[in-house]
C-alpha cells in the first residue's frame, strides 16, 4: 500500500456537503494529503493537537464557538497557518486580526465551474501559505508600536503626488499599521490589496472607521487627492490616469495580469506611466510576484520605492522578488514603512 505524503491539511466545517467536497479536491492533488476533518472548533483543536497538520482550512461561522474565538485560542499555543473559507461577513477582518494567514470566499455550490476554480485556488493557497509565519496581529486600536514624527505640515504639490501600495497574503492586517496613523495632508494613495468582490467594500469601510484619512472603494473616475485613499475593487483592475492638474483612477474588467484581477503590476504600470517622479510605490507581504515588474518601472521612471523586509512578511514573496530584480530603493520593516515614507514625503513636499 502506498502512504501519500504532501502538505498535511485538516478541513474544519460544519456543513457535511461542502466538507465533502473540498476535501475531495484538495485529495486530488498529489502534493496535498488532507489528514482529517473537524466538524466544530473544539473537534478541531483536537484534531490539531493530534494529527500536527501542516495547514488548516476553516470556516469563520461555525456553531457553539466561532472560528473567531478558536484562533485566539489556537494561535499563541500552536501556531499553525488558518486559511479562512468564509461567505461574505465582515468576522473575515477580525478572524485575519486574530492570526488567520489569508481567506477565500465560498463558492456557489451550485456551479460546477466555481466549485472548480475555488479548488484550483485552495490548493495553490495551500501550497504557499503552509509556509506562513504565523502571529497573532497587535490590536488594531491599540495603537501602532512605531509612532509618526511630529512634522510640520507638507506644502506644495500634493495633488500632482500619488502613492501606491500594493499587498497580497497577510497584507489586510500589514496595510493598516501602514496606514491608520497618516495624517490628512497626505498625498492621496491608491491600494491593491488582493481580496475576493464583495469584501473590499467592507474593507474600505473598516479602514475609514481606523485612518485619519478619508477610504473608500475605488468607483471609476474617482479623483485622487491629498487625504484621501482608494482601494481597489475587487475583481476589477485599478489604473491611475491624468485629470486636469491631478489624477484620477480608471476601473475596469479584463484579463487576469501576474494571476491577478485587481493586479499590483496593472497598478503600478499605470503609475510609472503616468505619474512618473512624483510618486512613492509600496510593495508588502504577498505570495507570488505581482507587483515587481511594475514597482521595478516606477523605480525606472523616477518614483521611490519601498519594500517590506523579510522578517516582518507573513509571506515574503512579491517583496522578495521586488528586491531582487532592483525594484526596491530601500526595505524597511512593517512597523517602519509610515515612517519611511512620511520622511520621504517631507524631503520632496516642503
Amino acid at each position: 500500500m502506498t502512504v501519500k505524503s504532501g502538505i498535511r491539511v485538516l478541513v474544519v466545517d460544519d456543513s457535511i456537503l461542502f466538507r465533502g467536497v473540498l476535501i475531495k479536491g484538495l485529495s486530488e492533488d498529489p502534493g496535498i494529503e488532507v489528514v482529517g476533518s473537524a466538524i466544530n472548533a473544539s473537534d478541531a483543536l483536537d484534531k490539531i493537537e493530534k494529527l500536527k497538520p501542516d495547514i488548516v482550512t476553516m470556516d469563520v461561522e461555525m456553531p457553539k464557538m466561532s472560528g473567531i474565538e478558536l484562533l485566539k485560542i489556537l494561535i499563541p499555543k500552536n501556531p499553525v497557518p488558518v486559511i479562512l473559507v468564509s461567505s461574505l461577513s465582515i468576522s473575515v477582518f477580525e478572524a485575519l486580526s486574530a492570526g488567520a494567514v489569508d481567506f477565500v470566499k465560498k463558492p456557489d455550490m451550485g456551479s460546477r465551474d466555481k466549485v472548480d476554480a475555488f479548488i484550483d485556488e485552495m490548493r495553490s493557497i495551500i501550497k504557499t501559505g503552509y509556509k506562513a509565519k504565523v502571529h497573532r496581529r497587535p490590536d488594531i486600536d491599540a495603537g501602532s508600536a512605531v509612532k509618526l514624527p511630529v512634522m510640520t505640515p507638507l506644502r506644495g504639490r500634493t495633488d500632482s503626488f500619488v502613492i501606491a501600495l500594493g499587498a497580497s497574503t497577510g497584507g489586510t492586517e500589514a496595510t493598516i499599521e501602514v496606514l491608520r496613523d497618516l495624517p490628512v495632508d497626505t498625498p492621496g494613495i491608491v491600494v491593491v490589496q488582493h481580496m475576493p468582490s464583495g469584501f473590499t467594500k467592507m474593507y474600505a469601510d473598516r479602514l475609514n472607521g481606523l485612518c485619519k484619512m478619508e477610504v473608500s472603494e475605488a468607483a471609476d473616475g474617482d479623483e485622487i487627492k491629498t487625504g484621501r485613499i482608494l482601494i481597489a475593487e475587487g475583481d476589477k483592475h485599478m489604473a491611475v490616469v491624468k485629470k486636469g492638474t491631478g489624477f484620477a483612477v480608471r476601473c475596469y474588467d479584463g484579463e487576469k495580469v501576474s494571476g491577478h484581477r485587481p493586479s499590483v503590476d496593472v497598478l503600478f504600470e499605470s503609475m510609472a506611466s503616468q505619474v512618473k517622479a512624483n510618486a512613492v510605490g509600496i510593495i508588502m507581504t504577498g505570495m507570488g510576484r505581482d507587483g515587481a515588474n511594475g514597482l521595478l518601472s516606477m523605480r525606472k521612471a523616477g518614483a521611490f520605492t519601498i519594500g517590506q523586509d523579510k522578517e516582518t512578511c507573513v509571506v515574503y514573496g512579491m517583496p522578495m522578488v521586488a528586491f531582487d530584480i532592483g525594484a526596491v530603493d530601500i526595505q524597511a520593516p512593517l512597523e517602519r514603512i509610515k515612517v519611511v515614507l512620511r520622511d520621504r514625503l517631507n524631503k520632496v513636499l516642503r
